[in-house]
C-alpha cells in the first residue's frame, strides 16, 4: 500500500504577503477614524495655536507661521507614528500573531503592514497640514527640486520613528504601555528648533537642542522650503535617520523573533 505523502504548503512569497499586512494595517486605519482625525487634528491645532497665539510675542513681524510651519510637520509625522507602537502592542498581545505562526508566512511582515500603513496615514496628514498652513500666511520659496528634497527628507524621518515605535511596541507589554513610551518621544520636537532658535535657550540646554536628531531634520526642511542655504543640515539629518533606522529595523527583527518565535 503506498504512503500518502503530505506536502508541506509552499510559503507565500515575501512581496505577496507584505501586500496583504499593508491591506489589513490600511484597511484598520481607515475603521479606525477617530485616531485618524485626531493624528491630522492635533498638529493643525498646535500650528493654529503658536500662529496666532504665540506668534505675535515670539516674532511681531508676523511671519512666524514661515519659521514654525516645518516643526509642525515634524510633529505631525512624529504623532502619527506613535500609534504604531500601539497597533503592533496590540498584534503581540492579542493572540493574532500565534494565528500567524501556523501559516506559511513570513509573520514580521504584520510588522511592514503597519510601518508602510503609517507612512500613508503620515503623508495625507502632513499633505493636509500643509494646506492649512498656506492658508494661513505660509509661503515657500522653493524650487520643484527643494520641495521634492523637503518631501524625501520627510518621507526618511517618517519612516525611521514608525520603525522605531514599532520596536517599542513589540519590547512593551501592553497597548497602554505602549503609548505611553511612545508619547514621550513625542517631547524632543519641543527641544529643538522646531518652535523658537536654539539661541534663545539657556546656555546648557544648548548642547542638546543642537545635537540632537530633530534639530538638523528641521533645519534641513526649512531651508529647503524657504530656499535657503542648508550647510551641513542635510547631511546631519540623513545621517541621524538611517542609523536610527538602521538600528531601529534590527532591533525590531530581533524582537519579534524573541516574541513571536519565529524567524
Amino acid at each position: 500500500m503506498r504512503t500518502l505523502q503530505q506536502r508541506a504548503p509552499k510559503p507565500a512569497s515575501f512581496g505577496v504577503t507584505n501586500l496583504v499586512f499593508i491591506g489589513r494595517s490600511l484597511r484598520h486605519s481607515l475603521r479606525n477614524v477617530e485616531s485618524l482625525v485626531m493624528a491630522i487634528m492635533l498638529p493643525v491645532m498646535l500650528m493654529l495655536l503658536f500662529t496666532y497665539v504665540f506668534g505675535g510675542a515670539i516674532d511681531p513681524s508676523g511671519d512666524y507661521v514661515v519659521y514654525v510651519v516645518p516643526g509642525i510637520i515634524l510633529l505631525c509625522a512624529g504623532f502619527g507614528s506613535s500609534s504604531t507602537a500601539v497597533d503592533v502592542a496590540t498584534d503581540m498581545t492579542n493572540g493574532i500573531i500565534d494565528r500567524f505562526r501556523t501559516m506559511p508566512i513570513r509573520s514580521l511582515s504584520v510588522v511592514v503592514g503597519h510601518v508602510v500603513a503609517s507612512l500613508v496615514r503620515n503623508l495625507l496628514a502632513t499633505c493636509i497640514v500643509i494646506g492649512v498652513a498656506l492658508a494661513v500666511g505660509f509661503r515657500s520659496d522653493a524650487s520643484v527640486l527643494e520641495w521634492a528634497g523637503a518631501l524625501g527628507v520627510i518621507i526618511l524621518f517618517i519612516l525611521t520613528f514608525t520603525w522605531l515605535f514599532a520596536a517599542i511596541g513589540l519590547v512593551t507589554g501592553s497597548p497602554s504601555a505602549a503609548s505611553g513610551y511612545g508619547f514621550a518621544l513625542l517631547f524632543l520636537p519641543y527641544l529643538s528648533s522646531a518652535f523658537v532658535p536654539t539661541s534663545t535657550m539657556p546656555s546648557w540646554l544648548q548642547g542638546l537642542a543642537n545635537h540632537q536628531p530633530i534639530t538638523p531634520v528641521i533645519e534641513t526642511i526649512r531651508g529647503l522650503l524657504s530656499g535657503t542655504p542648508i550647510g551641513d543640515n542635510g547631511w546631519w539629518a540623513i545621517s541621524w535617520c538611517t542609523v536610527i533606522l538602521i538600528l531601529a529595523i534590527v532591533w525590531c527583527t530581533l524582537a519579534f523573533r524573541r516574541k513571536a518565535g519565529q524567524p
